[in-house]
This record gives C-alpha cells, structure tokens and sequence, in this order.
C-alpha cells in the first residue's frame, strides 16, 4: 500500500463515497474530512457521512467551518442579493472554504494530496498544472471550479473526473451503497427556498416600480432581490407576447422588462478577471461559458480599462447576469474567468 495520505471532502453523497472507494482501490490511506455548515439539515447529512464513511472504512473528522462559510460565502450571497445582481456562492465556497480552509486543515493534518467527488480533471501543461472538463459532459463541474488558482490545483485528485453518473451509480451498487438517484442541491444553504432564506437574513419585501427599457410603468414588484435576469414567471404583466426581467436597477429599486429579443446582447463587462496561468496576448479568443447550463460560445475578450474587461460574443447570448461568473476555455481547458459587471441591457451599460 502506499505511504500517500489523501484527504478527502465528504459530504454523505454518492460522488465522494465512490471518489474514496476509487482512492483506496489506488492504493491511498483514505481520511475523510466533513464540513459542518450552517444548515437546516446538518444533522442529517452528518448521520449520512458517517455512514457511509463505516461502510467503506475511511477514518473520517469533522471540521466546523460554519462561522467561516457564514461570514465569507453567506455574507457574498446577501450581499449579491441587496445590490440586483444574482451571485453564485459555490463558485466562491470552492475558492475559499473547499479549497482554501478546509484543504488547509486537511494538509495540516498531514495529508499529502487532497480529493473531492467534482466531474473534473487536473493535468500537467508544460510547467503548469491547469483544470480541464470532466468526460461526462452532463455532469462536468469545472464551471464551478474556475477560480482555484495554480497552487491549490497542484495537490488535487479528481477520481471521477474520466467517469460518468451512470458508472458512479453502478459503482455504488457494487459497493453495497444505496443512494436512490439523490442529486446535489445546486445551493446547500437554500434547501427552504431562497425567499424563506432571504427573509431569515433580514431582507423583506421592499415594493417597487417594474419599468419598461424605455421607462413606462407597467406595475409593482415585491423587492428586487425576488428576481434574476431572464424570469418570466411572477410579474404579473398581461400582454400578446411574455415580459422578461432584463434589469434589475437595485439603485433605484427598479425591475426593468422586455420581450424575449431584449435579452439577447453580443456584450457584457466584467471585473476581477483571473488567468489561471501567465496571461494571454490581446485580444484573447476562445470559448466563454456564462453559468453553469450555458453551451460555451466564441468570444473576445478585451481589457477597456483598470480592472474594466469587455466580452464582445460572435452570436447574441440569453440572459447575461449580473454577478455569475463568465469562464474561458480553450477546448476543455479552463484558462480564465471574470465577475459579470452589466450586461448591453442593464442601467449604467458602455454602448460598446
């Protein structure tokens, strides 16, 4: 067996389990790590971990980082909300919390290597180490992972990153684990609704003109972060043809709305751009993703001034959002990404 000691982030759920399996059947000494977080199901989730962590004999321990995620990734999310942007915190959770203070507690520990379930690979290029997409493309998470800088990535395992769902799953029989299709939730702390959360923090309904681009009046809405670029439902606007959100004026307490042609823009800026290796010569070229079920499209990207980045997309792309994360890749690798500022359709937008 090898002396290699590989931490592991388990969260109870099919992906880590069977990413640990695959370590041992390596020939790694396993240690699963849990985080404890502030959520509504947390003992649940930990009778799950240990559970499953007896099944497969990896020693696990449990690290309470919930003062942390509430004051870096709780904190961003409200914050997000307040000022008309729709922010995504397991973007920031993977940076800071995942990969930030719990790898370092799993390194301090006196782990060698650190592992997690994620649907993605890390590669050698060249002198670098660099993120890549996971081979199942349904599943792929290096959307979420684009902001780990050189350093962390240099001492991650994706065990599953060449396989697929249905292999877990099948894998997971095999083991004697029993997971019944369950699916992560796409945000752990939202598992009673965003609006039942928002107003747990303090934000209430704060009511407010829904405008049209042109500025008429069309009706009321019930506070600004109730709504996200792109929504139709819940606007309670008549007419031929559906409204859509295709601006959120949170300065102004405003919901701006258009047809469904409003939310397709070719441009949108961005700020806290991060290359993941020394960056390229301008302007640079590729595929730029916009959220996570976004299909990457061609773009260019330009500086246009001090932390002030341009994408100018070759087709119009749907509901450019405010606050998600635009990310590069130059074919599965992840090269870039950068914090959507405004979209051509938002208040304040350069007509570029």
């Amino acid at each position: 067996m090898s002396t290699m000691k590989v931490g592991i982030a388990m969260s109870g759920g099919v992906d880590s389990a069977v990413a640990a399996s695959l370590l041992q059947e390596q020939g790694y000494q396993v240690h699963g790590f849990f985080m404890v977080l502030p959520l509504v199901q947390l003992e649940v989730q930990l009778q799950r971990v240990q559970e499953v962590a007896a099944a497969l004999t990896v020693p696990l321990t449990c690290i309470d980082l919930r003062h942390q995620f509430s004051d870096q990734i709780i904190r961003y999310f409200i914050d997000g909300y307040r000022a008309g942007q729709t922010p995504n915190p397991c973007v920031q959770c993977n940076r800071f919390i995942k990969f930030g203070l719990l790898a370092a507690t799993m390194m301090h520990a006196g782990m060698d290597k650190i592992a997690t379930g994620h649907y993605a690979r890390v590669q050698p290029t060249g002198e670098h180490v660099a993120l890549f997409r996971g081979t199942d493309r349904l599943k792929d998470q290096s959307y979420f992972l684009a902001r780990l800088i050189s350093t962390q990535l240099q001492n991650l395992l994706f065990p599953l990153g060449e396989w697929t769902k249905q292999q877990v799953y099948q894998q997971a029989q095999t083991l004697g684990l029993q997971f019944q299709g369950e699916e992560s939730q796409d945000v752990c702390f939202l598992s009673q609704g965003l609006p039942s959360f928002l107003a747990g923090q303090g934000i209430h309904d704060t009511t407010g003109p829904i405008v049209t681009m042109d500025g008429t009046l069309l009706g009321e809405h019930r506070g600004v972060w109730n709504y996200t670029i792109g929504q139709r439902r819940g606007l309670g606007l008549p007419d031929a043809t559906p409204w859509y959100v295709v601006g959120i004026d949170a300065a102004n307490n405003r919901i701006i709305v258009g047809k469904n042609t409003d939310l397709l823009q070719r441009v949108c800026s961005l700020h806290s751009l991060q290359w993941s290796q020394p960056p390229p010569p301008f302007p640079w070229r590729g595929q730029v993703q916009l959220r996570l079920h976004h299909t990457p499209a061609a773009a260019q990207v330009d500086q246009t001034g001090p932390d002030c980045w341009r994408i100018l997309f070759d087709t119009p792309q749907r509901a450019i959002t405010p606050g998600q994360f635009a990310v590069f890749y130059e074919g599965d690798q992840v090269v870039g990404s950068g914090v959507i500022s405004l979209s051509a359709a938002e208040p304040g937008a350069i007509d570029w």
